[in-house]
């Protein structure tokens, strides 16, 4: 029981620390202050760099980076002092270790480091600013975002062999240019095209941009090698963006037609992910035994898709996604959502121990944006959204229909 009222403690700096729910005000002030140390700090930053405004508010620039530093070293404690909250499966050291070498605890920890150990990080110091800008993304923890960066990510990830091809095509013209150059213009320009890497020099410079004009053909076998390689390097550049544009073409129609045979033909699709306790792990597509209108639609295993023949075997860690039509019927069945605060009576018990009635029976339990299955041995915590079925009236409740 002692370590109770400290696990209680720890949760409520973790609800704090963490973004916030919107009736949270204590957790939506602290977003608040972090937005605005890290606006703030940016901004004095920025204005470090005018030499007229750093001679005359020089010293209040520098103490309002202090300041906001120091926040940020503080906000990186307490994350390591709740990051058992984060990862709740893990133990603490576990727990502690992947927050500490995370991407978001390494943009954390660099965001004030260089700061306090300038000796470590002399040259690039104020490079690391850039992750304070970072730290702001945190803030934007909305559905729509995350999905965009997936798509990018599964983009690139499908056109990986064709990127690779191109790159390579690209080098490859790069070097064929640089050589073909120096071979051109040495004896006219021994001092600009001194060896094969001024001509890389020259080659990158025409074919990624416009050039910058600090080394030019003078002869004409050069300017009209020249003219044709800025030709070939308009159609090399042009590849990978054109991969890349079909791919997001690709990956939009593919959801665009998977909403709209869901929306014509009235299926659901849902994903799962399997774990070795599932029992569906170690066995075959068509010994599951699913239901009528259930099917196995697509298989996903590591950065593989698998079409979901019968005499596939599915393993652990693999990711199903399951198509089922709807079932049309009249009648309507009536969920129940609890919201659980502080003071409720629910809050720390758990489900097997629950003063219920035997007709009451909790669906789900929504836990931050985790979804729970609910067993007896679930310690519902504050801030739950229990979703239940009960014919018995439940104060602060809201019914949900379905």
């Amino acid at each position: 029981m002692a370590n109770q009222p400290k696990a209680s403690w720890r949760r409520r700096l973790f609800e704090i620390v963490e973004i916030s729910a919107t009736e949270d005000s204590t957790g939506r002030t602290y977003d608040m202050i972090s937005t605005l140390a890290i606006v703030v700090n940016l901004a004095a930053s920025v204005l470090y760099t005018f030499q007229n405004i750093r001679e005359q508010f020089g010293p209040v620039l520098t103490t309002v980076e202090t300041v906001t530093v120091a926040f940020f070293a503080v906000d990186y404690v307490l994350r390591l002092i709740t990051a058992h909250c984060l990862y709740p499966k893990l133990s603490e050291l576990r727990a502690l270790r992947k927050y500490v070498f995370s991407f978001t605890g390494i943009v954390d920890l660099l965001s004030f480091l260089p700061y306090y150990l300038p000796v470590f990080f002399p040259a690039g110091a104020v490079a690391f600013r850039m992750f304070r800008v970072v730290r702001i993304f945190r803030l934007f923890r909305i559905n729509t975002y995350y999905d965009s960066l997936n798509v990018i990510t599964e983009v690139i990830s499908s056109k990986k062999q064709q990127l690779i091809s191109s790159v390579f095509i690209i080098i490859v013209l790069m070097l064929a240019a640089s050589l073909c150059m120096y071979s051109l213009e040495h004896e006219a320009q021994p001092t600009v095209f001194t060896n094969a890497f001024s001509g890389i020099w020259w080659a990158v410079s025409t074919l990624l941009t416009v050039g910058y004009g600090d080394i030019y053909p003078v002869t004409t076998l050069g300017r009209t090698f020249s003219i044709v390689i800025t030709f070939l390097g308009v159609g090399m550049v042009a590849i990978p963006t054109g991969i890349i544009s079909a791919g997001f073409v690709d990956q939009y129609s593919r959801i665009k037609r998977l909403s709209e045979y869901a929306n014509e033909e009235d299926v659901h699709f849902i994903r799962i992910h399997l774990l070795e306790t599932d029992p569906w792990a170690g066995k075959t597509i068509e010994n599951l035994g699913l239901p009528h209108g259930v099917i196995v639609a697509i298989i996903q295993r590591d950065r593989e898709t698998i079409v979901p023949r019968g005499d596939v075997e599915l393993r652990p860690g693999d990711t199903l996604v399951l198509g089922a039509e709807s079932f049309d019927d009249d009648q309507h069945i009536e969920l129940k959502e609890i919201v659980l605060r502080r003071q409720h009576d629910w809050n720390g018990v758990a489900i097997q121990d629950l003063d219920i009635s035997r007709k009451t029976v909790i669906v789900m339990v929504k836990r931050q944006k985790k979804v729970i299955i609910p067993h007896g041995g679930l310690v519902l915590q504050e801030g739950d959204h229990v979703v239940l079925y009960s014919q018995s009236r439940i104060p602060d409740a809201t019914e949900i229909q379905i």
